[in-house]
């Protein structure tokens, strides 16, 4: 009877996200009646509390966004942008696919899908429009590359750090890229080759999408990304934090960079497990990694450093207003739907239908995704539900994390709620569903692919 009622709940948050409810207020709502349902209502309050001062999410995401911000004011990021694209902007036939992957590049260490939309979207829009390129191409190329999950190679995104705590297994950044790389290079390759086609398709065919493109800039702004004049040391410093925790992630011998425990944990005074002091350290590690970032970007714009601490706090602030809070009310759902029994029926089901694991790791964060218009959130939801049968077949966590982060960026790709798909549909000045349509064959091609591969990868030992 409270699974059969919680169902009815969990029903009308979904009505309600449909309805464009707030995502955070249907999903914290909808945790506080399944937690009234199961009589522990108590647990939900708790889980929203502890979220709030959750180090392993607010210290990485923060400082990560902060970052994002410091880049912003010192303009490192559009020398970035502008390094990227200028070896692609002669070859027009290379345009569409390398607005693809330029976006996936710039968003491995600006992890923010609409920042890097925005950012992206800047430079190649107008360039793509001068070479004649179709409105909805544009900003089918400009989504897929902002949204597809280049962040996710990041150890500072939220949904690495959703993996580690959920699957209570530290996670360095070379143990995650082996998971993450891979899959996502598979699913990045087969999902751009088939967009492409269908690209070319129809930018042959459908003289309707061209008619916006004809309006070509003048000369003067499309040569824009010709003359800007890139520095070479403000177009690395994005990938500063990158670089550092990659050196620090090494196995021995090769490790070149050693940051003691004691210089980010208080040692003597942890009482914690020791798995518990290791994630505290990384979390901290990350957030290190960002604030020497932030240093680095603000000395190479010597007039706006006195700006770059009110810079870096707004974006810790934006972190914690759109990121940190979905994660909050996710987790506080997911919670939800432990109580109430629905989590430990997915769990029997798995384990005793092992072969539905990995199609269900792939499914379900896909379909929650598109519904809601956040990737972050169906991890946060839905990764903890597939952490014990994982173990009870044999698959690794970390590269089925991987797998429903993955899935999960897929989903926000096709969602026409998300808030990336309607930044890059009124950056191309075009319906948000034009998007999601063309979008739809390459990302279940890429899905498809990448599932296949997983199931290779991952056979229960």
């Amino acid at each position: 009877m409270i699974l059969f009622a919680g169902l009815i709940v969990i029903a009308v948050a979904v009505w309600a996200i449909l309805r464009q409810i707030d995502v955070r207020l249907a999903l914290l709502l909808a945790a506080l009646g399944l937690g009234c349902l199961a009589g522990h209502v108590e647990v939900i309050v708790q889980k929203f509390l502890m979220g709030l001062t959750n180090g392993q999410f607010v210290i990485p995401i923060g400082c990560s966004l902060g970052f994002v911000y410091v880049l912003r004011q010192t303009g490192c990021d559009q020398h970035l942008v502008h390094l990227l694209v200028r070896p692609i902007r002669r070859v027009r036939f290379l345009l569409i696919p390398g607005t693809v992957v330029v976006g996936a590049l710039v968003n491995i260490p600006v992890v923010s899908q609409m920042s890097t939309a925005v950012l992206v979207g800047a430079v190649l829009v107008p360039l793509l429009r001068a070479a004649r390129i179709s409105p909805v191409t544009t900003g089918a190329a400009l989504l897929l590359g902002s949204s597809l999950g280049g962040d996710l190679l990041n150890p500072g995104a939220p949904e690495v750090r959703t993996v580690s705590e959920a699957s209570k297994i530290p996670i360095t950044e070379g143990r995650w890229m082996a998971h993450a790389l891979p899959l996502f290079l598979i699913e990045l390759t087969v999902t751009v080759v088939v967009f492409w086609l269908l690209s070319v398709r129809a930018e042959a065919k459908a003289s309707h999408d061209r008619e916006g493109a004809e309006k070509s800039l003048p000369h003067g702004r499309g040569s824009d990304s010709a003359t800007f004049r890139i520095n070479p040391l403000k177009a690395l410093v994005p990938f500063v934090p990158v670089a550092l925790l990659f050196l620090t992630a090494l196995p021995e011998p090769f490790r070149l960079l050693r940051v003691p425990t004691s210089w980010l944990v208080n040692v003597e005074h942890f009482h914690g497990p020791a798995a518990e002091r290791q994630a505290v350290f990384d979390s901290r590690l990350i957030g290190a990694a960002m604030l020497i970032g932030v240093v680095a970007a603000a000395l190479t714009d010597r007039s706006r450093v006195r700006h770059t601490a009110e810079t870096f706090f707004e974006g810790v602030g934006y972190a914690f207003t759109r990121i940190i809070s979905l994660i909050i009310c996710a987790g506080c759902f997911g919670e939800g739907v432990k109580q109430i029994g629905l989590a430990k029926l997915l769990g029997v089901l798995l384990e005793s239908y092992p072969g539905l694991l990995v199609p269900a790791a792939m499914v379900l964060p896909l379909a929650f995704a598109m519904l809601c218009g956040s990737g972050m959130a169906s991890t946060q939801s839905l990764f903890g539900f597939f952490v014990e049968p994982a173990h009870y077949v044999g698959y690794d966590p970390l590269r089925l994390g991987a797998m429903v982060s993955l899935a999960a960026a897929a989903g926000r790709t096709v969602s026409p709620v998300a808030a990336v798909t309607l930044t890059c549909a009124a950056l191309a000045e075009v319906n948000p569903l034009q998007l999601v349509r063309r979008l739809v064959i390459p990302l279940l091609a890429g899905m498809l692919a990448m599932l296949l591969a997983s199931m290779l990868l991952g056979m229960p030992m």
